[in-house]
């Protein structure tokens, strides 16, 4: 079907309608004829010339010139894909115009909920966009007059008043990167103006985490030990064994109370594959069928741990339980905080478990990559945030006097 290039948009729009109601053409060859159709018009319209790559691994670009009346380079893999974003540029949408910084951050959080799992992720965004970019003048500001600079000065005026540290920057940018990614794959912008943002203002200084503060050394565990030990002999409840053992295996709080029989298939490994969690939202705790990185893991049983286990009378499918009921991660604090009470000593929380594990594995000379996949980590640089000191000052001093 040929169109007349003279017809105009009233025209055209009655033809394409007529076509396709009648099933003349099918929907995606309308389609390609607008392309083709806009394709046309640019090149009359388009002063720079398209350049191809001049090497393998190169990609096609040209000039355009912005908003702010300055030539803006734009690239792209394909011909084909420079022409898409050239479109926009040339055929605005008013609609699009419109869109405002809020607006598609709710379209984009809207989008995110469908393929995310985590109601906590999706809260967490909200809180984090209420407090710093709710205020900022971004949030009112037309997303097609955001530019590269203007984003970098909002950025680097976020973390200097609110002082923030690296990482709570990086979990801010979040929100930023995922929304300009979405604009981009949805037309509305040719690129992600984040691609190029720059933080030139110093992050606050975090006091260097020790093992001190991060595990529980040789002695503070021995005494954890005996305490656990007691407080089992005398109310046999197996929450006591909990603590002691995942000091044996490092699984999150949350794999840890969802561990089930059938999960201690032979006298070797632990098979983990669910963990429990709780809504941020709704503050329902509830167990799901698979772990935080959705990749099932077997953890070792060394001796001492199995003699644990076969000191629990099982109650029902779940290992650890209390009263007939699964033992929950709140539980599992409630012992922690229990011993601080009973020793006098500052709380350290149930996360810390499983650093100690880590870090006395380390400390024992296991492989880095062996502890990687004990406590279920895809990268080892998130293993080596786990690697503290565990050794008293005594072992410590002992240790490299013999070393040097």
């Amino acid at each position: 079907m040929k169109i007349n290039q003279n017809l105009n948009k009233t025209d055209l729009s009655f033809l394409l309608r007529e076509s396709l109601e009648s099933d003349i053409i099918p929907p995606d060859s309308v389609l390609d004829m607008l392309m083709a159709t806009k394709k046309e018009r640019i090149k009359k319209l388009h002063p720079y010339a398209i350049t191809p790559p001049t090497k393998d691994g190169g990609r096609w670009q040209t000039w355009y010139k912005g908003s702010d009346g300055k030539r803006k380079n734009i690239k792209a893999q394909s011909e084909d894909e420079l022409w898409e974003k050239l479109i926009p540029i040339y055929f605005s949408d008013s609609h699009i115009d419109k869109i405002t910084f809020h607006e598609l951050y709710e379209e984009w959080l809207e989008y995110k909920q469908t393929v995310t799992n985590s109601p906590n992720t999706i809260k967490r965004h909200t809180q984090h966009y209420r407090k710093y970019f709710e205020p900022s003048i971004l949030h009112s500001r037309k997303i097609r007059r955001i530019d590269e600079l203007l984003l970098e000065s909002e950025c680097n005026r976020i973390v200097r008043e609110f002082n923030l540290p690296r990482k709570e920057w990086t979990n801010v940018k979040t929100i930023l990167n995922g929304m300009f990614s979405y604009a981009v794959r949805k037309k509305y912008l040719i690129m992600n103006p984040m691609e190029n943002v720059q933080i030139l203002v110093k992050f606050r200084q975090v006091v260097r985490k020790t093992g001190k503060t991060e595990t529980y050394n040789s002695d503070e565990l021995e005494q954890l030990n005996a305490f656990l030990d007691k407080m089992y002999a005398e109310t046999g409840d197996s929450s006591y064994l909990a603590v002691k053992i995942n000091f044996m295996l490092g699984l999150r709080v949350g794999e840890l109370v969802a561990l089930k029989w059938e999960d201690f298939f032979d006298e070797k490994y632990l098979h983990i594959v669910r963990e429990e969690i709780r809504n941020q939202v709704t503050n329902e705790i509830y167990v799901v069928e698979h772990t935080k990185t959705n990749k099932d893991r077997f953890v070792i049983l060394v001796p001492k741990a199995i003699d644990i286990l076969k000191k629990i009378e099982p109650q029902g499918n779940y290992i650890f339980m209390r009263d007939g009921e699964r033992i929950t991660s709140i539980r599992i604090a409630s012992v922690l905080r229990k011993y601080a009470r009973y020793q006098g000593v500052i709380v350290k929380s149930s996360h810390k478990m499983r650093k100690t594990f880590a870090s006395n594995l380390n400390a024992a000379g296991v492989p880095l990559d062996c502890i990687r996949e004990l406590l279920g980590h895809s990268s080892l640089s998130t293993t080596l945030g786990y690697i503290y000191n565990p050794l008293t000052e005594d072992e410590t001093y002992n240790l490299i006097e013999k070393a040097l």
